[in-house]
């Protein structure tokens, strides 16, 4: 396959990108830097590695069936489908709010907009909702590409400067204790590393989007092709966001905010004054490309997702069903934006624990669904990504048991 024809192959893997690298690496990664140096890179990359299958078998069963993986929970169990629609109702709002709020606070900080939070992010909303309802997936699939590459390289630009300027060795001693307030961030941080497990779908009906729009079936070579550049961006952003906070913001004293602006504001400039000035744009750049294509992806994806799920319940169907599910999510992100302003970091604890708890769940139904009657055999896993699955339940299982019994 020639180059440009990898390129234009590229797509539902960099809206995952575009998803996935938001909160979990802006603000939990740079947090787990700034807090504990290196010590939670190990966590970074285990949570990378269990996540892995399932995240990918979004992609591989939309593939096989030219379904989504909401069409094969129906077929597992309608059950699963009220399930997910309870949970998917009970949690958007939180997560697009802690987005956009982050957005909002980068925003006012960057361009220096007057203004509160609230109101930054009733225009972000808006401007992120008419892109959507005008262009949809066509417009989000090209200019992805360009915001994953720009970040990408202003990240990584980011980080070498400050290596660069880091003149003290790296400490790679053990600073996370495993105890009490430590343990709530640990799974918060987890939770949504690289994102939420319930992402799959989106990944899988954004897959299903780039098979109607090509005029052939896509092998699954390149489908996997597109998911794993996308996927394997996601680590590498989350370490230089994880390496920049250990490296400028480690054992400085600072405290950080709860509020989006002032959080925003502290990011900025501590990044800026043990970098230098000239490193600005490479952040402003960084940051805000960041938390603005995961605010436009998960702005898109829970209408898209909430609207399937409802027609696959039997439920009324209504012609403009996806531009009522965007307005229905932008009003409710705008009212818990106008009661959490100030409890940014609140806000972002409640949804990634949240979405950490509710990890197995979807592991399971995952995983089931890819070695089902329902997944053509020859698009099956093979025994090694099986086991990985196997293993990454038990992990996910553990780890939510473990915390439940400390938080009880």
């Amino acid at each position: 396959m020639k180059i440009k024809n990898k390129i234009q192959a590229l797509g539902p893997g960099l809206l995952f990108a575009g998803a996935a690298i938001g909160v979990s690496h802006l603000v939990q990664s740079t947090r787990a830097g700034a807090d504990f140096g290196f010590s939670l890179l190990w966590a970074l990359i285990a949570v990378h590695i269990v996540k892995y299958p399932f995240f990918q078998f979004g992609a591989r069963y939309a593939n096989a069936t030219g379904e989504n993986l909401l069409n094969g929970y129906g077929k597992l169990h309608k059950g699963t489908l009220v399930a997910y629609y309870m949970i998917n109702l009970a949690s958007m709002f939180t997560i697009q709010a802690a987005v956009t709020l982050v957005t909002a606070g980068l925003a006012m900080n960057i361009f220096g907009l007057d203004g509160n939070a609230t109101t930054i992010s009733i225009i972000i909303t808006f401007i992120s909702a008419i892109i959507l309802l005008i262009g949809r997936y066509q417009f989000l699939d090209k200019v992805m590409k360009i915001i994953v590459l720009t970040l990408t390289i202003t990240t990584i630009g980011a980080l070498f400067i400050a290596s660069s300027k880091n003149n003290i060795p790296v400490n790679w001693t053990q600073k996370f204790h495993f105890e009490g307030v430590e343990i709530a961030f640990l799974i918060a941080f987890l939770g949504w590393m690289p994102a939420p497990l319930d992402v799959s779908i989106w990944q899988s009906l954004w897959s299903q989007a780039k098979q109607n729009q090509c005029p052939q079936k896509r092998s699954l070579k390149t489908t996997l092709l597109d998911f794993n550049a996308g996927y394997i961006s996601t680590l590498i952003l989350g370490v230089c966001f994880l390496g920049m906070g250990a490296l400028v913001m480690f054992n400085s004293g600072e405290v950080f905010s709860n509020g989006a602006l002032g959080f925003s504001k502290q990011l900025i400039e501590m990044y800026t004054k043990n970098i230098g000035g000239t490193a600005f744009i490479f952040i402003a750049v960084a940051a805000f490309t960041t938390m603005f294509s995961t605010t436009i992806t998960a702005l898109d994806a829970s209408p898209r997702a909430m609207q399937t799920t409802a027609e696959l319940l039997n439920f009324k169907k209504t012609k403009h069903a996806y531009t009522l599910w965007i307005l229905f999510l932008s009003i409710g992100t705008i009212i818990i934006i106008s009661f959490f302003t100030d409890q940014m970091l609140t806000l972002i604890k409640i949804a990634t624990i949240l979405s950490f708890l509710t990890a197995p769940f979807f592991a399971i139904l995952n995983y089931k669904l890819i070695t089902s009657e329902y997944t053509p055999v020859a698009y099956q896993p093979k025994l090694f990504l099986k086991i990985l699955s196997l293993l990454g339940i038990l992990f996910l299982i553990a780890f939510s048991a473990w915390y439940l019994t400390t938080l009880f």
